[in-house]
């Protein structure tokens, strides 16, 4: 499995508080079955003051650590970027970071105001080129107020993650709810643990992909967990990935506007995000190791 949100990187947030925390986390994700692991810290100004060339610095220290111990997990880079008027300029400077430096990038909405306008920022997003990731919508408290546009967003492209713990009840009967509605609705893409440290807020995957399963079935289930992480990684297209159910294919972006536009792989230099890169990846005739053995040579 894939894990595309979690706070591992030490003393750089509010997830694990040291090294040693980080090494627990890291075994523990192993130990539930996860081989790649984002490292994505909060990107909050005036808080978590992160930036993209810190937050490659301590996932490359961190990797070295793991190693170190004997510990097969993967890290790739990425960030917990709140939304901010500049987010697609802090992007292409590098200061922001998507997953793997691919179009796909999470975005994470204040959790107790809805934004005005929040359908125009994502669809901003959308047509530079990019594909956010809306991070845990089942917790927001405003999700029954703006569920509608949040299923608006799904079907125009905005790709919906909710977080394994949801699932299990673990922040709550609202979250429970949502995270189950949006399930039976068709329009979550990924599962994530958004996970924090080693005891409230743990790297468990495992629990939250089973009870997806006994609602929308062990293949959309993996989707969740391997298919649709993987092909973030690998920055397939939209068009070429298994959707949810209630999402049509005919009906999204796709983040293919910046590369219509651009027709080129914007990543550029300094490992800047890849927007609009056409990059494919074949959607079948390759195991999940041979597909990650190959993006990680």
């Amino acid at each position: 499995m894939i894990d595309l949100h979690c706070h591992m990187l030490p003393g750089i947030d509010d997830g694990a508080r040291d090294l040693g925390v980080s090494l627990e986390m890291a075994r523990m994700s192993v130990a539930d079955g996860v081989s790649v692991v984002a490292c994505t810290p909060h990107i909050l100004p005036g808080l978590y003051d992160n930036a993209g060339p810190q937050i490659r610095q301590a996932t490359q220290a961190l990797q070295q650590a793991l190693d170190g111990e004997g510990i097969p997990l993967r890290l790739v880079t990425g960030a917990d970027v709140h939304m901010v008027p500049d987010l697609v300029a802090g992007l292409q400077s590098g200061r922001l970071l998507s997953l793997n430096d691919t179009r796909y990038l999470l975005v994470e909405p204040p959790h107790h105001v809805a934004p005005v306008r929040i359908e125009d920022f994502f669809f901003n997003l959308l047509v530079a080129g990019y594909v956010p990731v809306l991070t845990h919508p089942e917790r927001l408290s405003w999700i029954e107020v703006q569920y509608a546009a949040i299923q608006r967003m799904a079907r125009a492209g905005v790709w919906m993650q909710i977080t394994a713990g949801s699932l299990a009840g673990n922040f709550g009967r609202s979250a429970l709810k949502w995270a189950n509605r949006m399930l039976d609705d068709g329009c979550v893409h990924i599962l994530a643990t958004d996970a924090h440290d080693t005891k409230a807020r743990t790297p468990i995957l495992t629990r939250g992909r089973d009870l997806a399963a006994k609602r929308v079935g062990a293949e959309e289930a993996q989707h969740l967990v391997v298919t649709r992480p993987l092909a973030i990684l690998a920055n397939d297209l939209p068009s070429s990935v298994a959707m949810p159910e209630g999402v049509s294919s005919s009906e999204v972006m796709n983040g293919e506007a910046g590369s219509r536009s651009t027709g080129r792989d914007r990543r550029g230099e300094g490992g800047k995000a890849r927007a609009g890169s056409g990059r494919r990846s074949p959607r079948g005739g390759r195991s999940f190791s041979d597909r990650l053995r190959r993006l990680f040579q």
